[in-house]
């Protein structure tokens, strides 16, 4: 599949360009999930043999390379793709290569595979998230990647209420994390900061990086972000 093709797959499903580097058991498997919801996805690793982990019939682009070259990520469609996965089995080439996703190529969503959890503070204030090995999961960095119910956490009785986990828009930091509430329309339930929980109270407010726990009704879910966006803002 050439980029060019795998732009005319966005037009015509609405999906994301998605790049995951490394195509390990993680990185195969989110492949395949992504594909199966109508996203292109190039999928890049230094092993040519990683690929023999796809599904026969994998429908996205296969690039043999090294994951921080730019000529490699340039082949797989990186000035077109709106998310970065990086699920190789280094630290290092996991976080060069989202650093240049995210600060080169200002792809819009960014997400890296860490091994050493006392890294991930330092990435996250650069705006990369970061899921420990310990935690990793395909749906965590489906959550991460896809702005859709993926990001419900659980819903409550019959699924009217959900409560959902995504990253604190840049309109909220500075606020105090109390301020997000607004009731009954949505509520906020924890601040996760560097993978620690917090309880809000008066004085806690939001920085750059941190994950807002919150519930609301799932009528509301798809307008969440847009609605805290406006936070600040007269009514």
């Amino acid at each position: 599949m050439s980029v060019s093709a795998s732009r005319e797959v966005n037009e015509e499903t609405d999906g994301l360009h998605v790049i995951i580097a490394g195509c390990g058991r993680v990185g195969s498997e989110l492949a395949a999930s992504l594909t199966d919801e109508g996203h292109s996805v190039a999928i890049v690793d230094k092993d040519a043999r990683a690929f023999e982990r796809l599904k026969p019939d994998f429908p996205g682009k296969t690039i043999q390379g090294f994951v921080f070259d730019r000529d490699v990520l340039e082949e797989a469609g990186i000035r077109e793709a709106r998310a970065f996965a990086s699920v190789t089995s280094g630290d290092n080439s996991n976080i060069v290569s989202a650093r240049m996703a995210k600060e080169f190529y200002k792809v819009e969503l960014v997400v890296a595979r860490i091994y050493d959890p006392r890294r991930a503070q330092i990435y996250q204030r650069l705006g990369i998230q970061t899921v420990a090995t310990v935690r990793w999961t395909t749906d965590q960095i489906l959550r991460a990647l896809l702005p859709d119910d993926r990001q419900v956490e659980y819903t409550i009785d019959n699924g009217e209420v959900v409560v959902t986990a995504i990253p604190a828009p840049a309109e909220t930091v500075g606020h105090r994390a109390l301020e997000l509430d607004r009731l009954p329309e949505r509520r906020i339930l924890a601040l996760s900061r560097f993978g620690v929980p917090r309880l809000p109270d008066k004085e806690l407010t939001v920085q750059e990086g941190d994950i807002l726990h919150m519930s609301c009704a799932r009528s509301a879910l798809a307008s969440l972000v847009d609605e805290l966006r406006k936070t600040g803002q007269p009514e």
